[in-house]
């Protein structure tokens, strides 16, 4: 069955590395996570000094995410370039509206396609999957409208193979969890600020510190701080000295009550009303 699965993604990579050099030469945009490593590692191998991954720091990166895209960025060779942006400053964006991430992503990727044109590169790629197209994601239409390249989705791979893809190529974040920016924290249509988001960084930063957790996220509703973890890792907050010393340390961030959410983590938990609504 590996055999198989093996074949089915070598020949998924030779594909991907056919087309790549029809666009004769690559912005990646590029996070450090799977989706965006793996087509960093194939644009350089196909591309080479034509392929440049960018990376955006501004407020809604977490801690330590921007070392580790530096830090793969090494590792695959590929040259990179760190961008400063302010997402606060997009219109209508700190009200934290259902579409924010189309907003974030049509202002990220306009400037990524200034940049392509400044330094004279033809083409902006992402790291798109099939699986993306089963979520909420509107920054997928800021995608299509900007023009940008998803050579993943183009072929058909999904999370999954993305994530068996990686080990393939070698990279030792293969396991990695999904990082997402702060603002998915935050209700929607609840105000987004730097403090808010400041203070939710040092929360989580604090709680990693402390337990290790893989798996974290500290949703903010207003100075209510509830924190889900994944599976299995619960257990890590039912020592009462940790979770009273976790307790302290969020309340001296400011916030007034501290919860643990007994249903753990859930990947987009503030989309699930939009997508039975048919939002998606």
């Amino acid at each position: 069955m590996k055999a198989g699965k093996d074949e089915f993604l070598n020949a998924k990579i030779a594909e991907i590395m056919e087309r790549l050099p029809r666009e004769g030469s690559v912005i990646v945009a590029f996070s450090g996570g799977i989706d965006s490593s793996v087509v960093a590692a194939l644009a350089h191998r196909a591309l080479g000094h034509k392929s440049l991954a960018v990376t955006v720091d501004s407020p809604l990166l977490p801690s330590g995410e921007l070392e580790v895209a530096r830090r793969v960025a090494e590792q695959i060779g590929i040259k990179h370039l760190v961008i400063k942006l302010n997402e606060l400053e997009i219109p209508g964006f700190s009200g934290n509206p259902p579409d924010r991430c189309y907003l974030c992503k049509k202002f990220r990727f306009e400037k990524l396609r200034e940049l392509a044109n400044e330094k004279g590169f033809r083409a902006v790629v992402d790291g798109t999957n099939l699986s993306d197209l089963g979520e909420y994601r509107p920054g997928l239409k800021a995608a299509k409208e900007s023009g940008v390249y998803s050579p993943l989705l183009e072929a058909g791979l999904s999370k999954e193979d993305v994530r068996r893809l990686a080990r393939l190529l070698g990279f030792n974040i293969a396991g990695k969890p999904a990082a997402t920016c702060l603002a998915t924290r935050i209700p929607y249509n609840h105000r987004l600020t730097t403090r808010q988001l400041v203070r939710i960084d040092k929360a989580e930063s604090y709680i990693r510190s402390i337990t290790g957790v893989k798996i974290l996220r500290v949703r903010a509703h207003g100075n209510l701080a509830r924190i889900e973890v994944g599976a299995g890792e619960q257990n890590l907050f039912y020592d009462t000295k940790i979770s009273s010393q976790i307790a302290q340390g969020l309340k001296e961030l400011g916030y007034e009550f501290v919860t643990l959410d007994l249903e753990g983590y859930k990947s987009g938990r503030f989309d699930h009303k939009l997508k039975s609504k048919g939002s998606s």
